[in-house]
């Protein structure tokens, strides 16, 4: 039995299909629950044992992504976002690594044959989870931009109307080549807003592929080296996929909190030339100075 590259289905629950690695993901969420709930249950005010080891978590999190953002308040509202992403994705890529997780399921008959169908398969080496991740986290930036600095204002990162409009003004005020560079300029600035637009998909496909063959990739390099010798040759690769678990659960969740980050910045150069130059330290000093 190779390894497919879809998820298997185990069951149907309201005549949707369960898979494999949607049931990995269940077991993910489920230990996180539980996790919370032992943590709420009897908060310390001197934390020791697993609540020390949550808090440092979390204050080591949040360090992180104040190298990125710069900003407390923004890192401590990235914080629910991003955590949740690292930690799913960890736990997701770990759970893969278990024993019995792919040698453990139930006969089925695929293509006329009977197949044994594992019932756990580590929920980041299916593309739906992996691409279901990569938009929210997308969605969720362009969210988080609107609500941070509006939408008209964030819209004109992209669809940048509003440079025509300036330039389409300055028609009989400035030189008429000036104006038509700053006409041509503003149309070259919308088509690349339309191009930035496209990117945002990029985005959501590159980071979900991403993930999702590295993760893949290591459960075909396993099954093989399993299928080869299946005593001490494959310990060394099992260690190496604890890292390859954690690397990309960190290049994943710091993707996506880069993503945030640029999406809540203000953007600039708002103002044209002529209010920029009114707003020069020193200009009303030097005006008052001619009139005199």
């Amino acid at each position: 039995m190779a390894v497919p590259i879809s998820a298997e289905k185990i069951f149907s629950l309201g005549g949707l299909p369960v898979t494999n690695s949607l049931v990995n993901g269940w077991v993910a969420v489920f230990v996180f629950i539980v996790l919370a709930l032992v943590l709420r249950a009897k908060p310390l005010e001197v934390p020791r044992g697993v609540q020390n080891a949550a808090e440092a978590l979390i204050e080591y999190m949040l360090g992180f992504i104040d190298q990125v953002t710069h900003d407390r308040d923004r890192s401590r509202k990235f914080l629910p976002i991003v955590g949740t992403l690292f930690l799913f994705i960890l736990l997701s890529n770990w759970l893969g690594l278990v024993p019995g997780v792919g040698s453990i399921g139930i006969w089925q008959m695929v293509r006329g044959e009977p197949e044994l169908v594992p019932l756990f398969r580590p929920a980041t080496s299916d593309l739906n989870m992996t691409l279901a991740m990569g938009i929210a986290g997308v969605l969720v930036s362009h969210v988080l931009g609107v609500a941070t600095i509006g939408f008209f204002r964030y819209s004109g990162k992209f669809i940048q109307v509003r440079g025509i409009w300036k330039a389409l003004r300055r028609f009989g005020r400035v030189k008429l080549g000036q104006a038509v560079m700053d006409l041509f300029v503003a149309v070259v600035e919308l088509m690349v807003g339309f191009i930035e637009l496209i990117s945002e998909v990029a985005k959501m496909i590159s980071l979900s592929l991403r993930l999702f063959g590295n993760v893949f990739a290591g459960e075909v390099l396993l099954y093989v080296f399993f299928r080869l010798v299946a005593y001490i040759l494959p310990i060394p690769f099992i260690f190496l996929e604890l890292v390859v678990g954690i690397v990309q659960a960190m290049i994943f969740s710091t993707l996506v909190l880069v993503y945030l980050t640029v999406a809540t910045d203000q953007p600039h150069g708002d103002d044209d030339g002529e209010t920029a130059h009114k707003k020069t330290p020193g200009h009303e000093k030097k005006t008052a100075e001619a009139k005199t």
